[in-house]
C-alpha cells in the first residue's frame, strides 16, 4: 500500500490526502489554483507558498522566483510534490460560479434530469423534478482540466497526445452528479450537456486536431449520444446522456443553449447574443435568420496575458470608477488586491481615456509608465494594447454580421452579454472603450444562458432552430481585417461612438 501525506490548503481549511511524492497539480486545480500556462512552469501564474513543511525547490522554482521568494517558501504549484506533510497557502482560493435558478415548464414525464454548463474554466450542474419543473439541486466547481491550461487552445494541444482530459471531465462530473442525487427516490432519467466546441470535443473523446488550426473546422459538431456505461457513470442503464449540438466552428452548443434561453429565434427585432471569453462567440438574428460566429478575442476579458490579471476571485479589482482626479477601485471579497480581472480592465480603460491618461489610439500619455489603480495593482501599455485586439476583435465581429445580415448598428434593438463576464461588466465601460457600440441601454446581462437553455432543451429530440442559424467564418471574409484595424482604436466620447456607427452605415 502506497504511503499517503497530510497537505493542509489555507485559507480554505481544505484537507487532501496525497500519495507520497505525487505531484500536487491536480488536487491543486480542483480547488482554484489556476494554470495559465498549462503547467509549463513558466509563468509562476499558478504560485503556491509553503507555510509549514518543506518543498524542494526545482528548478522551474529558480527560474521564476527571486532568492527571497524562494527562502519566503513560494513554489509552483505544478511542480510541487507531496514529499513530506505540507500546509500551502493559496492565492487562487475563489472563484464565483454563475448559475440560474430558472425552472422549465411542467411536462407529464416522470424521473429526475440534470442540466450541465460545462464550461472552459467552471462547470455547473442542477437537478431538475421532470413533472414540475423545479430545480432540485445545485453543483458547482472548477474545471479539473484547467490544470493542463487556461485557454481552450493550450488543452487542445494537451489533448492531442494523451485522453487524461476526456477521463479528468467524466469523473468529476460523476461525483457532480452523483452529489446531486443522492438521498433522491426518483431516478435520473437524463443528462443533458452544453458547452464550448472544444468542451463537446473533449468530453465526447473526440479527435480536437481539426481544432488546432485553419480553418478549426471539425466534421463532428452534431449533438453525441452516450449510454452511462460510456463514460463510466452510475445511472439506470436505460437514462440518456447527450451533449447538445455545436453550431459550427467554435460556435458550441451553448450558444445553442443561449439562442433557447434569450427567445432569439422570436420575433421580428433584431437581437445579437454575445458571449465574451478567449473565445468570443456572436449570434445575430430573429426569427427568420440567425448568423452566429466566433472570433479569437484573445484572454483579456479573462485578464489573461495582462501583468497583473487574474479571473474575478478574492482579491481582483472588480470595479474601477473615477473620483475627480483619482480613481476609486471596488475588490473582490473586501481584501487587499492582488491583481485586477476583465470587468475591472475594461472600467479602468475607460477611466482612463475620460482621464486623458489613455489616447484613443491607444497609446498611454505617459510613455513607459502604468496608470496606477490600488497598490500594488497598475494597468500598462501592454495590457492596454491585450484589450484594443479583445475588444476590436468583437466589435469588428459583430459588424461582419450586420453586413452579411443588411442592417446596421441603429438596427439591433437589444444586445444580450451572456456568462460571467456579461454579468459583471458595466455597459457604459463597454460602451466607452468601444467593445459594445449601441447605447448602453440596450445592453442586457442575460446570466447563464447557458445553463437556461440546456435545461429548456432537456427531453427535445430536435432543434428546429438550428435550420434557420448560419456560421459564418470570420476569417474567411475579405473584409474582416480592415473592419479590424478600424475597431481597435477606442472612441474619444459619446460623439465618436455615434460617428462610428454612421461610418459602418455609410460604408454599406
Amino acid at each position: 500500500m502506497s504511503e499517503r501525506v497530510r497537505v493542509e490548503l489555507s485559507p480554505l481549511g481544505v484537507v487532501l490526502d496525497a500519495e507520497k511524492g505525487s505531484t500536487l497539480e491536480n488536487m491543486l486545480a480542483m480547488h482554484g489554483v489556476e494554470f495559465p500556462c498549462g503547467g509549463s512552469g513558466i509563468c509562476g501564474g499558478c504560485r503556491v507558498q509553503v507555510l509549514a513543511g518543506a518543498a524542494e525547490a526545482r528548478e522551474a522554482d529558480k527560474t521564476v522566483f527571486s532568492s527571497a521568494e524562494l527562502s519566503a517558501g513560494y513554489r509552483l504549484g505544478c511542480r510541487i510534490r507531496a514529499e513530506a506533510a505540507l500546509k500551502l497557502k493559496v492565492d487562487q482560493w475563489s472563484l464565483p460560479v454563475l448559475s440560474d435558478e430558472a425552472g422549465r415548464g411542467e411536462s407529464a414525464r416522470r424521473g429526475l434530469a440534470v442540466a450541465i454548463d460545462l464550461g472552459t474554466t467552471t462547470v455547473a450542474a442542477q437537478l431538475l423534478d421532470l413533472a414540475s419543473g423545479a430545480v432540485l439541486g445545485l453543483r458547482t466547481g472548477l474545471n479539473p482540466q484547467s490544470a493542463h491550461g487556461a485557454d481552450v487552445m493550450s488543452r487542445v494541444r494537451y489533448a492531442m497526445h494523451s485522453d487524461e482530459l476526456t477521463t479528468l471531465i467524466r469523473e468529476f462530473l460523476a461525483e457532480m452528479i452523483a452529489g446531486l442525487a443522492a438521498e433522491r427516490e426518483a431516478e435520473i432519467v437524463e443528462v443533458a450537456l452544453v458547452g464550448n466546441t472544444v468542451m463537446h470535443h473533449l468530453f465526447c473523446g473526440l479527435d480536437v486536431e481539426p481544432l488546432s488550426h485553419v480553418p478549426f473546422h471539425s466534421g463532428n459538431l452534431g449533438e453525441q449520444r452516450f449510454s452511462p456505461k460510456q463514460v463510466g457513470w452510475k445511472l439506470p442503464e436505460s437514462a440518456k446522456i447527450r451533449f447538445l449540438p455545436c453550431l459550427g466552428g467554435f460556435v458550441g452548443s451553448d450558444i445553442l443553449a443561449g439562442i433557447l434561453a434569450t427567445d432569439l429565434h422570436q420575433g421580428e427585432s433584431l437581437r445579437t447574443l454575445i458571449d465574451l471569453g478567449t473565445n468570443g462567440e456572436i449570434a445575430l438574428g430573429n426569427c427568420n435568420r440567425i448568423l452566429c460566429a466566433s472570433t479569437a478575442a484573445g484572454a483579456a476579458f479573462e485578464a489573461g496575458a495582462i501583468r497583473m490579471g487574474m479571473r474575478a476571485a478574492a482579491g481582483a479589482i472588480s470595479r474601477v470608477t473615477r473620483r475627480g482626479d483619482e480613481v476609486d477601485c471596488e475588490v473582490i471579497g473586501d481584501v487587499e488586491p492582488r491583481g485586477i480581472c476583465g470587468s475591472g480592465l475594461i472600467d479602468a480603460v475607460a477611466v482612463g481615456l475620460d482621464m486623458g491618461l489613455i489616447r484613443p489610439n491607444g497609446r498611454m500619455a505617459s510613455a513607459g509608465q502604468g496608470f496606477p489603480l490600488r497598490p500594488p495593482v497598475s494597468i500598462y501599455q501592454a495590457d492596454i494594447r491585450e484589450l484594443q485586439l479583445a475588444k476590436g476583435a468583437v466589435a469588428a465581429g459583430l459588424r461582419i454580421l450586420l453586413d452579411r445580415w443588411g442592417a446596421t448598428l441603429d438596427e439591433i434593438d437589444c444586445v444580450y452579454l451572456a456568462g460571467a463576464f456579461g454579468n459583471y461588466v458595466r455597459p457604459q465601460s463597454a460602451c466607452r472603450i468601444g467593445l459594445m457600440e449601441v447605447p448602453a441601454e440596450r445592453l442586457k446581462a442575460a446570466g447563464n444562458t447557458a445553463l437556461r437553455g440546456a435545461k429548456l432543451a432537456i427531453a427535445a429530440e430536435s432543434f428546429p432552430v438550428t435550420s434557420i442559424v448560419e456560421h459564418i467564418s470570420l476569417a474567411a471574409d475579405p473584409h474582416f481585417e480592415e473592419r479590424f484595424a478600424t475597431c481597435m482604436r477606442f472612441p474619444e466620447g459619446q460623439k465618436a461612438v455615434t460617428e462610428n456607427r454612421n461610418t459602418v452605415a455609410l460604408e454599406r
